[in-house]
């Protein structure tokens, strides 16, 4: 019975053995290069998922590549835009292998395993990437940092396209079975001495804006000025030209009055005299005063006394005093 069970034991180890050494896995997320002795061709690619057969090593071998998105940063370096300022990109690309046998006769001398054959795509793809760098000197400054519309993502397209289709040996990545998925410029920084100039140019425009306002100001304020001083100018005449035609017509109304007056200067002085008193009364002052004085001949006990033949009281010139003043 012992002796049974140790020939099934046995016999499940060389069985499983035997499975490990013919048979292979690939997952859903993979694909598989069968190389027979290290060579492979387009037979050899294997790409649909699940358990497949393989003859023992070393006359197959089974290297598995992940098809999915994989990142590569590239170090920073110093670019030159178009106006010819020079700034500092750092840029990324994720890419995926699209042909595995290309990647495999591309990389497959770096190592024995995909992650080496990783490795040394990585080095390759690294100066292609900083070579493609080079469509930023297409562009200007103000042209990657504008408020209203920055091409950025114009140059990471135009990277990609580079990086796809040619690089520093004429070709893309694509005949190294590789697919370049997305560019990316993750940071640009400015050198010292490119700061100190674009501050510069900054407040040159600042103060370029500060002054064309300025003169506008000024301008705009001259023009008011100017048109205010016309108004007042058009004000003045038409008020002293309105003044100088009410003087006139009143003259014509106060000669009307004076001639009237003239016929009756005894009435004239007499009513000349009641408006005085109105006035000195309406302020309410007590004063002493001799009637003989200009003006005040109405209070005269004797002032109703004498009347020409219309009936109107006549009043005698004031007198003059000792010194000669009336």
């Amino acid at each position: 019975m012992k002796f049974s069970l140790v020939f099934v034991f046995a016999g499940v180890i060389i069985l499983s053995f035997i499975t490990f050494m013919l048979t292979y896995t690939v997952r859903f997320t993979e694909v598989g290069v069968v190389t027979t002795f290290g060579s492979a061709n387009e037979n050899d690619v294997v790409r649909q998922a699940g358990l497949k057969w393989r003859a023992p090593y070393p006359v197959q071998k089974v290297i598995k590549y992940d098809t999915r998105v994989r990142l590569l940063r590239a170090i920073s370096e110093t670019q030159q835009t178009a106006d010819n300022r020079q700034v500092i990109a750092e840029a990324f690309v994720t890419w995926r292998v699209s042909d595995p046998l290309k990647f495999f006769q591309r990389f497959g001398g770096a190592g024995a395993e995909a992650r080496d054959h990783y490795r040394a795509a990585q080095r390759a793809i690294g100066p292609l990437l900083r070579s493609a760098m080079s469509e930023l000197s297409r562009y200007r400054f103000d042209e990657l940092f504008s408020t209203e519309g920055s091409k950025l993502p114009e140059l990471e397209n135009a990277v990609l396209n580079r990086l796809r289709n040619a690089g520093v040996t004429g070709q893309g990545l694509s005949d190294y079975g590789i697919d370049a998925v997305f560019v990316g410029i993750n940071r640009i920084v400015l050198p010292a001495e490119t700061t100190s100039a674009v501050f510069a140019q900054m407040k040159a425009q600042r103060d370029r804006l500060a002054a064309e306002a300025k003169s506008r100001g000024e301008a705009i304020a001259t023009t008011i000025v100017n048109d205010a001083d016309s108004a007042a100018a058009r004000i003045r005449a038409f008020a002293k030209q309105r003044a100088e035609q009410i003087r006139v017509q009143g003259e014509i109304e106060a000669a009307r009055y004076y001639k009237e007056l003239n016929q009756e200067k005894d009435l004239a002085m007499f009513l000349d005299q009641i408006e005085f008193m109105k006035k000195l009364y309406s302020k309410h002052t007590t004063l002493i005063l001799s009637t003989d004085q200009m003006g005040l001949g109405v209070f005269n006990p004797d002032a109703l006394s004498k009347v020409n033949e219309h009936g109107v009281p006549v009043f005698e010139a004031a007198r003059p005093t000792e010194n000669g003043d009336q």
